[in-house]
């Protein structure tokens, strides 16, 4: 897995480069593939970001990145 600074990390928001990657405890994953990422916005959500703090006002748990392979670590 590959190790990526928050500056990096703002660059995969589905506007300046064609990854849509987010991070969450720590680890990176790529949300691109789905249909709810479209753009890199989820509702009030950008991608490009650390979204552990956030969850807490989303309408699902944590499990939502079962789905999502880990791509790496977020540095």
């Amino acid at each position: 897995m590959i190790s990526i600074t928050k500056n990096q990390l703002a660059l995969r928001n589905g506007q300046d480069k064609p990854e849509i990657w987010i991070a969450y405890k720590g680890k990176i994953y790529d949300v691109g593939n789905s249909r709810l990422w479209k753009n890199g916005k989820h509702y009030e959500h950008w991608a490009g970001q650390d979204l552990t703090d956030e969850l807490s006002d989303a309408p699902h748990n944590e499990n939502v990145f079962d789905k999502f392979e880990p791509i790496g670590y977020l540095i």
